[in-house]
C-alpha cells in the first residue's frame, strides 16, 4: 500500500492476526514489549514502542523514565531530551512522546480535534476556543513575537469564571495552550525546569502530510497491535503476523504502572492472571497495597508487585512492601533484589532499605 494512502480515498481494512495459545501469547507480549532483554537504545526503543505516555509522578522517577529503564536497565536520561529538544527524533503531543515518523500520523489526530464534535472534549475544547477568540488571538500573538515561551509568562485573558482545576490550577492559559496544542496550532520546543514551553508549530515541527484521521486511527490500531503482539479475540489470543515467538530469559524487571505491557488492566489480567489497580487515588486506609505499586515480571509471568520509594534527600531507596502472587516461585527473591539493587544504582540511591512487609519466601534475599 503506497505511504500516501491515507491521506484520501477509503481506509485499508485493519491487519488480521493469527491465533495463538496462552503460553505462546505470554511470550510474544514480553518479546514485542523489549522486556526480554533484547533492547538496545532509547530511540530505538521508543521506536518499537511506538511512544512513550508521560507522567510527572515521580515517587521512584517519571513514568517515561521507568519504562525505559524496564527495558534498557541502566541508562542515561538525559538521552531523552537530547532526542527530544536537539535532535529532534521525538516530539510530544498530547501527554506522549512520538517517534518523528509518526508525525503524520498524528496530524491526523490534530485533525479531528480542530473537525469532529463527536466526544465531550472535542466540544468543549471548541466552545472554549469560540468564547475566547480574543485569547487566542493574544495568545498566538505572543508566542510569535516572543516565542518560545512558559504558560507563566502569558496573561489569562479569557473570559468567564476562573474555576479551579487539579492540572491547570485557576489559570486558563494552561486550558488555551493545551486547546490549540491538541488542534496543531502550537507545539512543545522544549523545557526550562521541568516546565513545557510553548510555541508556534510551524518553528517547532517539520512539514509534512497529515492523514486523515480515519488512516490515523487505524494505523494507530495497527501499531499499537504491531508493539503489544497479541490481542484478545472470540474468547482467545492472536498475534500480529510480525510477531515473532521466541525463548524469553527469567529476567526479573519492575514495571511503571503506566507500562503497556500491563497498562490495560483487563488484558493483564486475562494473559498473565494479575489483577492489578494503582491505589494513588484510593485513601490510604483502603489501599489493599501501597500509593505507587510496581508489577515484578520474571520471564513471561507477574510473579508481584513491590512498592520502591526513592528518597532523594537521604539517598536512600525503600521498599515499602513486596508481595508475592500465589503462583510466584519460591526462589525469585534473589532476583527481585537484583532488580531492586539495579534501580538502586541506575537512579543514584546510595543504600537501600527494605520494610517489614515482604513475603517470607523472599524476606532473606530482600533484605541481604
Amino acid at each position: 500500500m503506497p505511504e500516501s494512502s491515507g491521506l484520501r480515498g477509503t481506509a485499508p481494512r485493519d491487519v488480521p492476526g493469527r491465533p495463538v495459545g496462552e503460553a505462546e501469547a505470554r511470550r510474544i507480549a514480553v518479546r514485542s514489549q523489549l522486556l526480554d532483554g533484547t533492547a538496545t537504545d532509547v530511540l530505538t526503543t521508543v521506536r518499537r514502542l511506538g511512544f512513550l505516555q508521560l507522567d510527572p509522578i515521580a515517587t521512584v522517577a517519571p513514568a517515561q523514565h521507568v519504562v525505559l529503564w524496564s527495558r534498557l536497565g541502566r541508562y542515561d536520561v538525559a538521552e531523552l531530551d537530547r532526542l527530544c529538544w536537539e535532535a529532534r527524533s521525538l516530539f510530544e503531543w498530547d501527554a506522549f512522546l512520538w517517534p518523528i515518523e509518526q508525525l503524520p500520523l498524528v496530524r491526523g489526530f490534530m485533525r479531528r480535534w480542530r473537525s469532529s464534535s463527536h466526544y465531550k472534549a472535542e466540544r468543549w475544547v471548541r466552545d472554549f476556543l469560540t468564547e475566547n477568540r480574543a485569547f487566542r488571538r493574544y495568545v498566538l500573538q505572543e508566542l510569535e513575537r516572543r516565542g518560545p515561551l512558559l504558560s507563566r509568562e502569558l496573561e489569562d485573558r479569557s473570559l468567564g469564571e476562573k474555576e479551579e482545576r487539579r492540572w491547570y490550577g485557576s489559570r486558563n492559559v494552561g486550558l488555551m495552550l493545551t486547546s490549540l496544542h491538541l488542534r496543531g496550532e502550537v507545539a512543545i520546543a522544549g523545557r526550562r525546569g521541568g516546565q513545557r514551553l510553548w510555541d508556534l508549530s510551524e518553528r517547532v515541527l517539520p512539514e509534512t502530510q497529515a492523514l486523515t484521521t480515519r488512516e490515523a486511527e487505524r494505523r494507530q490500531r495497527d501499531a499499537r497491535f504491531r508493539a503489544l503482539g497479541v490481542r484478545v479475540r472470540a474468547g482467545g489470543w492472536e498475534a500480529h503476523p510480525e510477531a515473532v515467538d521466541g525463548d524469553v530469559p527469567d529476567r526479573v524487571t519492575l514495571l511503571s504502572p503506566f507500562d503497556r505491557l500491563i497498562h490495560d488492566r483487563d488484558r493483564a489480567e486475562a494473559l498473565f492472571g494479575f489483577h492489578y489497580r494503582l491505589e494513588m487515588f484510593v485513601p490510604n486506609a483502603k489501599r489493599v497495597y501501597g500509593y505507587y505499586v510496581l508489577p515484578i515480571l520474571r520471564g513471561t509471568a507477574i510473579i508481584g508487585r513491590i512498592e520502591p520509594v526513592f528518597h532523594r534527600k537521604r539517598g536512600v531507596l525503600r521498599v515499602e512492601g513486596a508481595w508475592a502472587e500465589p503462583t510466584a516461585p519460591a526462589d525469585s527473591g534473589p532476583g527481585v533484589r537484583d532488580a531492586v539493587d539495579r534501580l538502586a544504582e541506575w537512579l543514584g540511591a546510595e543504600s537501600v532499605e527494605v520494610g517489614p512487609t515482604v513475603p517470607r519466601a523472599w524476606s532473606k534475599a530482600l533484605r541481604g
